[in-house]
């Protein structure tokens, strides 16, 4: 996910979201999907949970009662948790200490990790990436760094009992990591596979040099409705020889299109890479309402390619799950690992700097009052 000044460029992609509505699984997409069938991964990412609870936050399930957030989860079916991670953050922020502290909640809640290593200082997307401050700023010297910074950030995560199940290697690096020197498109137009990807493959080696249980490595984009862009990029992934487990993707309608297009580039990359896909994040408008009162991303439904078929309303919100999980198990050949629905717990009370609006709040899975929306039954298991 995307915030400041990203979020205004994504903005000017809507014009072409578009697309064809989806009511139902199609008979050539039915044909794969098994009917007792269950997604391996079903998670969220929760990474503001700790300053939401030290502002006050408190979180109900369906039925009232209050509980951790993880603990909601994971009744509700709930596999992984998802965590980022900064390298020097503002305070409170995601530093390695929080992600710990959340890893530790997740193994009593019977949860298996998924780490996100943003490899900056603060929020890392496909419009920027910078370079920790304290690391070095040449190609060698990054090399090093991202490779023994990997290798430490899983030996401390296995070091306290708490492994890591997939570790994704950068956030939406659709246009690189640690920029300028892994950015793909330079000013002047020039794409700089060979740095970005040896960047790549040094946190990878640094991930297998790493002591405790070797985790799935994910490449993550935020391409879900598109074909096109998603082969670009893995396709010069292929040609690079980058080692990867798992194929990522975000997936925002508003930024990404429709259910139809998401189902038609998620069938196409499990044939054309043979890996298993997981949406590394999801999220969707349960309401139209902002709940601080100080600027959403999603103000209006025709935002919505699919707003027809799923209204920003509590039941439109579990409709689109719904749709999400069924295009997941249908994907040819079993390889719909799953989805990580982002920030589902970010209701107003936390800003996504210091003195900044949430502007994610009506795309949790809890309403303004912290009680969990119909939308949770998606983390079932059948």
């Amino acid at each position: 996910m995307s915030m400041s000044g990203s979020t205004v460029t994504r903005r000017g992609l809507l014009a072409g979201a578009g697309g064809v509505a989806l009511a139902a699984l199609t008979p050539a997409t039915a044909a794969f999907a098994s009917p007792g069938a269950a997604l391996s991964v079903r998670g969220a990412d929760v990474s503001f949970l700790p300053q939401l609870e030290e502002a006050g936050v408190r979180y109900r399930d369906r039925l009232g009662r209050v509980r951790p957030v993880e603990q909601i989860l994971a009744r509700a079916g709930a596999t992984h948790l998802r965590l980022r991670v900064w390298v020097d953050p503002p305070a409170g922020y995601s530093d390695k200490a929080r992600a710990l502290y959340l890893a530790r909640r997740a193994r009593m809640a019977g949860l298996k990790i998924v780490l996100d290593p943003h490899y900056s200082d603060f929020w890392a997307d496909p419009g920027k990436q910078p370079i920790p401050a304290s690391w070095p700023t040449d190609l060698p010297g990054l090399r090093r760094k991202i490779r023994s910074y990997t290798r430490g950030l899983l030996r401390d995560f296995a070091r306290q009992g708490t492994p890591v199940d997939i570790l994704q290697v950068g956030n939406e690096i659709t246009n690189g990591i640690l920029w300028p020197v892994g950015q793909l498109y330079l000013p002047d137009g020039t794409q700089q596979w060979p740095a970005f990807t040896d960047l790549l493959k040094a946190a990878i080696t640094g991930a297998r040099e790493a002591t405790g249980p070797r985790p799935r490595i994910m490449l993550h984009i935020d391409r879900g409705g598109r074909l096109a862009d998603t082969r670009w990029f893995f396709d010069n992934i292929a040609a690079h020889d980058v080692p990867y487990d798992i194929l990522g993707q975000s997936y925002y309608p508003m930024w990404h299109g429709s259910v139809a297009e998401l189902e038609a580039n998620l069938t196409d990359s499990a044939t054309r890479y043979g890996k298993p896909i997981l949406l590394a994040e999801i999220s969707y408008p349960w309401t139209l309402a902002d709940g601080d009162g100080r600027g959403n991303i999603v103000t209006e439904a025709t935002l919505l390619p699919d707003a027809d078929q799923f209204p920003p309303t509590p039941a439109g919100q579990a409709a689109l799950y719904e749709r999400v999980r069924q295009i997941l198990l249908a994907v040819p050949h079993g390889r719909g690992l799953g989805f990580l629905a982002w920030e589902p717990e970010w209701i107003p009370g936390v800003g996504w700097e210091p003195g900044a609006e949430a502007p994610n709040d009506n795309l949790t899975q809890f309403d303004f009052t912290g009680r969990a929306l119909p939308s949770i039954r998606a983390y079932r298991r059948p």
